[in-house]
């Protein structure tokens, strides 16, 4: 499939999803599966290998494949109370080679007909993941806070987002200088554009700056989960 120079979401793509959230019936969906391939699909495909040829430049170490990165519109329904069969969105990830889809922090971007999201980080570390980035954070929290406090950083992201403790997890000093990322269940770094910028010339540009910008972030996370294969040892320093 050919890149195009500035690859972009056709405003045909975000109809679609907002004809599918008023019609999110499989009998709509299959009399207008062409209108998906073509206009949600086929743009999230090109965006994917036009990132895959940048990231050798920016983040070689990150997947960009695809049948990989791609998500499936339909939605799982099995342990969600949102039961319509097909999601409104179109999303994809970017994992840490050798870590796996759904493990250690990746880049993500989705696209809706109300919001746009870009940016990356760790959204759902297990126990052991945790641990091994809040010990990393512990032991290097001035490498951290020259990442997520810098100017670069806060203009692309504002402030490190993600869920909270209220109180310093066990095992690490109550008054630890990096206590207040220690509490973070999550770490990300998140941008939102208007959907009309998605249909831009300029989308790609935003998208690839964005990206660039978190990575940083993201090396940092990942280090200590690369360093064991993606399992946490009890203690990393």
């Amino acid at each position: 499939m050919s890149i195009p120079t500035t690859p972009r979401f056709p405003e045909e793509g975000l109809a679609f999803l907002r004809a599918l959230k008023r019609n999110n019936r499989r009998e709509w969906f299959q009399a207008h599966r062409d209108e998906y391939e073509r206009f949600v699909k086929a743009p999230m495909t090109e965006l994917v290998l036009a990132l895959a040829h940048d990231f050798r430049r920016i983040a070689p170490e990150m997947v960009a494949d695809p049948a990989i990165c791609l998500y499936r519109i339909y939605r799982d329904t099995r342990f969600s109370p949102e039961k319509t069969p097909y999601k409104t969105h179109t999303a994809a990830v970017f994992p840490r080679r050798g870590l796996g889809k759904m493990s250690g922090a990746g880049l993500y971007f989705h696209i809706s007909p109300s919001e746009v999201w870009i940016g990356g980080g760790i959204y759902a570390p297990s126990p052991q993941q945790l641990l091994a980035v809040r010990q990393h954070i512990a032991g290097h929290y001035r490498s951290f806070r020259s990442i997520v406090e810098s100017p670069v950083f806060c203009k692309s992201f504002g402030e490190l987002a993600g869920e909270k403790l209220s109180r310093v997890p066990q095992g690490f000093r109550k008054d630890h200088p990096a206590m207040e990322y220690l509490k973070f269940k999550q770490f990300l770094a998140g941008a939102e554009c208007t959907p009309k910028q998605a249909t831009s010339p300029k989308f790609y540009g935003i998208l690839l700056k964005h990206f660039e910008h978190a990575m940083p972030l993201l090396r940092f996370l990942n280090h200590p989960l690369m360093e064991v294969g993606g399992k946490a040892p009890e203690a990393l320093d």
